[in-house]
């Protein structure tokens, strides 16, 4: 009776465990056709549906038909801006119209505003930009850093701007008019003189301006890093009548070898950050970080 029983049983999950792959095989046939079906209905109205994109030079433009992301290369290829776009194939989508402003606001307004300030062009109408509060970026996106703003195109270098940030990319809304245009022309105005971002002082300078200012001043020559840290020092010994030989980094200040007017050399360290003197080279009495570097060469022509 047991053997008979197991025989039994032995059938009975043989024909559940028959039925149950059945009846899987045909949810899962039915689940195919379903979304072959779905990708037909998607291709028929793909052909027929008109899209709005932002499009970068070189790049792809994506949109969605009934639950069907494609991505297009655009035509033609060199196209950079707001279009409108229809789909020629699968893989294909001509510029019907580039957009108009109220089509572009009306699709910027779905994501959320970052106010940067540009530093530099990249390529064609990409620009990189640096947050204006370091604080609100974090607590958006978790991280801080510079920017690529895309399709930027009334703004200009130094100019603070509203973008769009759509979770994979930043996109060019405004001019930020709230801005003090001063700022712009005060930043401007330093790049021609040259001055490097450790003297750089003004009114409503934040540690973010001073960011934009240094990520601007590395890419325009005449802004090496050696080169300014040689004109400052120079400068200041000459203020002072002396003049520089040569120095040498290290790290937080400088050894500067430099000679008063009537000849005689002297080697002094002398601090980066406001040319404060660390050492004079000779005994002033523990008072050396009284003087700076300019103070230096007059105190140093009186022990002469």
């Amino acid at each position: 009776m047991h053997a008979g029983n197991n025989y039994i049983n032995s059938n009975v999950t043989q024909l559940t465990d028959k039925f149950f792959f059945a009846t899987l095989r045909e949810l899962i046939m039915t689940n195919i056709r379903k979304l072959i079906n779905q990708i037909a209905i998607a291709e028929s109205e793909l052909y027929t549906t008109q899209f709005l994109a932002p499009c970068v030079k070189g790049g792809r433009v994506r949109t969605k038909v009934t639950g069907m992301v494609y991505t297009f290369i655009p035509k033609p290829n060199k196209f950079e801006g707001w279009g409108i776009f229809q789909p020629m194939d699968t893989k294909t989508a001509k510029v019907v119209e580039e957009a108009d402003l109220p089509q572009i606001a009306e699709y910027l307004q779905h994501f959320p505003q970052i106010r940067l300030r540009l530093a530099h062009q990249l390529q064609g109408k990409t620009w990189l930009a640096y947050p204006v509060n370091e604080v609100d970026v974090r607590q958006r996106l978790q991280v801080v850093k510079p920017i690529a703003v895309h399709l930027v195109t009334e703004a200009g270098v130094f100019e603070q701007i509203i973008a769009r940030w759509n979770g994979q990319s930043c996109w060019f809304e405004d001019i930020d008019r709230r801005t003090d245009p001063i700022i712009v022309e005060t930043l401007q105005s330093a790049v021609k003189q040259l001055i490097p971002v450790e003297e750089l002082k003004f009114k409503d300078l934040t540690p973010e301006i001073r960011t934009v200012y240094e990520l601007a001043t590395k890419r325009i020559e005449g802004f090496d890093q050696t080169k300014q840290d040689e004109k400052r020092l120079k400068k200041a010994l000459q203020m002072g009548g002396g003049e520089l030989n040569q120095f040498h980094d290290r790290g937080d200040y400088w050894t500067v070898d430099w000679t008063t007017a009537d000849g005689v050399r002297h080697s002094s360290a002398i601090a980066k950050t406001d040319l404060t003197v660390i050492s004079s080279g000779i005994c002033l009495s523990g008072r050396d970080r009284d003087f700076d570097l300019q103070s230096l060469v007059a105190v140093m022509e009186q022990q002469e």
